[in-house]
């Protein structure tokens, strides 16, 4: 098994290698409700999670679970607002192509808001990620 460090930041893996920690095609990862690991496009791809970089490449606004319609505080959303208080560090991996993954390193969640998402008239679940130096 692949234990991802923070010294592989940058590199590129592929969906088989980075799915023996993120076992799961959905954005959060959770096992028995903790965060275990997170995947992006930072917008990219997917129009409905338009994650985002902050003011520096240290933080990410991370979209919540459910495609349409108001996003639901269901397990995945939950692992996340849970990750806030238990300030437990995950893997980050950001969709670069079909079978190209990058490690973007470890990061906290260390906020969550529950906004409205003007684009598509809808209430999604924010939350700021924070990158484990």
């Amino acid at each position: 098994m692949i234990e991802f460090r923070e010294s592989d930041r940058g590199r590129v893996f592929t969906w088989a290698e980075i799915g023996e920690v993120h076992r799961s095609r959905n954005g959060i990862y959770q096992r028995n409700g903790k965060l275990v690991s997170l995947l992006t496009d930072l917008g990219r791809i997917s129009p409905c999670y338009p994650d985002f970089e902050g003011d520096s490449p240290d933080t990410i606004f991370y979209t919540g679970a459910g495609r349409r319609g108001n996003q639901k505080k269901d397990a995945f959303n939950s692992a996340l607002i849970e990750a806030v208080h238990s300030r437990v560090e995950v893997p980050l991996f950001c969709k670069l192509a079909v079978n190209r993954w990058e490690f973007m390193g470890l990061w906290r969640v260390t906020d969550a808001e529950y906004v409205h998402e003007e684009k598509r008239d809808r209430m999604v679940w924010r939350f700021v990620l924070k990158r484990v130096n």
